[in-house]
């Protein structure tokens, strides 16, 4: 396979060298395999090898251990090629794993990652969070641990006191701008402090002891965009790249289901229901699956996105990168972007990314006097109060059971 990017023999020669020599093949068909662009598995395939030369000279034929990688990247003097180069190495431990030895986390390097491991785990087997919620509130638990060392170095956690937990808590309010991040630092440091109590950290249940701080959730309204200009926008794309029938795809599908980010990029081919004209949702953010309806407009477009535009790849995944490696969006960033990019391309003021699509929606259906169950129902809350959010954008009809002003005319 190496043949395919380079045709030297005394390249070919150089790049089978070395303490990977032997994996080289099968680390350029992967490369190929992920629809990476030929001058970057060249660049990709040339670090390796540098590298695999270095670890022959040290290690020979046993497999590759962490200090011979450290030693390495020591070798560079500026981040960039550093940067490149474990990049470059984290396709190779994926490709041939064997031929390295796994380095386990050093609790000496980091004292609190048992404590953290185990607090993951809580709120997985016990809170039944997501991995996108557990991240929020690890990061809680983590500057909980940090601010404790900081202000008691040396004691250990069951000497941890209300008093203390107050000081923690006053000093993370401090660093929050918002009500909203007000609100969930606490209830972070309140869910780290119920594990510590539950797994036996300490003997007492300190979460009592953290106070709640107000946050009145409709006491703003929700960002979002006049249904002209999220119009405006989807016509402002062409149909001339299948890069162009792919963002038209995506914005219809957000602007006329109200799906979130992660639905959409969760969506599977076998998730389009073209005979009844729906589209199945699963795994929502509550947890329950549901369907959304496909009009017409958005189901052309998005058979159009299949059929002439969409990457040949085997991906049972709707909706594809264009940048290799090919294959379906691992984050909410580069849909985000996608709606942002379009948005500025027709000259529209906004903040916000992909969410605004669906706020826009959900208002644009209460202005047209939809009963509120029903957006509910597309929008997917399980709660109707998280709905009454858009109610008050609806100032034409809130103006329609005002009560007279006292004194004023009948």
């Amino acid at each position: 396979m190496l043949e395919f990017y380079f045709s030297y023999g005394g390249v070919l020669k150089r790049l089978r060298s070395g303490a990977l020599g032997g994996e080289m093949d099968r680390l350029a068909g992967h490369f190929f395999s992920l629809g990476y662009k030929q001058a970057s598995a060249k660049i990709y395939l040339s670090r390796i090898a540098r590298f695999s030369q270095f670890a022959g000279a040290r290690c020979g034929p046993m497999p590759i251990s962490q200090d011979v990688i450290d030693s390495y990247l020591c070798t560079f003097t500026t981040d960039t090629p550093r940067i490149g180069a474990v990049s470059a190495l984290g396709h190779a431990r994926r490709v041939a794993p064997e031929r390295f030895i796994g380095s386990a986390p050093s609790v000496d390097d980091d004292p609190d990652a048992l404590l953290l491991a185990s607090f993951s785990d809580y709120l997985r087997r016990v809170c039944g969070l997501e991995p996108k919620s557990r991240e929020g509130v690890l990061l809680g638990g983590r500057r909980f641990l940090d601010w404790f060392h900081h202000h008691r170095p040396g004691q250990d956690l069951g000497a941890l006191t209300a008093e203390h937990v107050l000081a923690a808590v006053e000093h993370r309010l401090s660093r929050s701008a918002t009500s909203g991040t007000r609100t969930a630092a606490t209830s972070h440091i309140r869910t780290f402090l119920r594990f510590l109590y539950w797994a036996g950290y300490h003997d007492q249940d300190l979460a009592r002891v953290v106070p709640r701080t107000p946050h009145w959730r409709l006491a703003h309204l929700p960002p979002r965009l006049a249904w002209d200009d999220v119009r405006r926008a989807i016509d402002m794309i062409g149909a001339t790249t299948p890069v162009d029938v792919r963002d038209r795809a995506v914005l219809l599908l957000l602007a006329t289901t109200g799906i979130r980010n992660g639905e959409l990029r969760a969506l599977q081919l076998h998730d389009i229901d073209w005979r009844t004209g729906e589209v199945f949702v699963r795994r929502t953010k509550g947890k329950r699956d549901r369907v959304a309806p496909l009009i017409e407009e958005a189901g052309a477009t998005l058979a159009d996105y299949i059929l002439r535009a969409r990457p040949k790849v085997d991906s049972p995944y709707l909706f594809l990168s264009f940048t290799p490696p090919v294959g379906p969006f691992k984050c909410a960033s580069p849909v985000s972007r996608i709606v942002q990019r379009r948005l500025r391309h027709s000259g529209i003021e906004f903040v916000g990314g992909a969410h605004l699509l669906r706020h826009s929606l959900a208002t644009q259906l209460v202005e047209q006097r939809r009963p509120i169950n029903e957006v509910a129902d597309l929008l997917g809350h399980r709660s109707i109060n998280t709905t009454a959010l858009y109610v008050k954008v609806a100032t034409s009809q809130l103006a329609e059971v005002a009560l007279p002003f006292p004194g004023g005319v009948a």
